[in-house]
């Protein structure tokens, strides 16, 4: 079993960053992939970034490349996901995953899920 909590979210202005964490316990996941998701009001929960677990390989949807970066420390146990530039349609919970074997950008094949932290970006 893999407990994941989320940290760093909050309210920021258009334009403005933030970084949340992911610290992970129960298990290493030196080998398990690591992603993040997000969920707004009133629709599905979408991905935003995955890295694997063997290679470091990272993968991101149009909307947030080049403005979102994904990393992991396998020493602490813990994910980040930087978020720079933000705009308001990044509003959202979002929520760390893992899983298992390679990463995929479907939510369906991670295994371990956090709580969510809120991100509010205003205009």
């Amino acid at each position: 079993q893999v407990q994941l909590v989320e940290s760093g979210g909050g309210l920021v202005q258009t334009g403005g960053s933030l970084r949340l964490s992911c610290a992970t316990s129960g298990r290493s996941i030196s080998t398990y992939a690591m992603a993040w998701f997000r969920q707004a009001p009133g629709k599905e929960r979408e991905f935003v970034a995955a890295i694997s677990w063997m290679f470091g390989s990272t993968y991101y949807p149009d909307s947030v490349k080049g403005r979102f970066t994904i990393s992991r420390d396998n020493a602490k146990n813990t994910v980040y996901l930087q978020m720079n530039s933000l705009k308001p349609e990044d509003t959202a919970v979002y929520y760390c995953a893992a899983k298992s074997g390679s990463a995929t950008t479907g939510r369906d094949g991670y295994d371990y899920w956090g709580q969510g932290t809120q991100v509010t970006v205003s205009s």
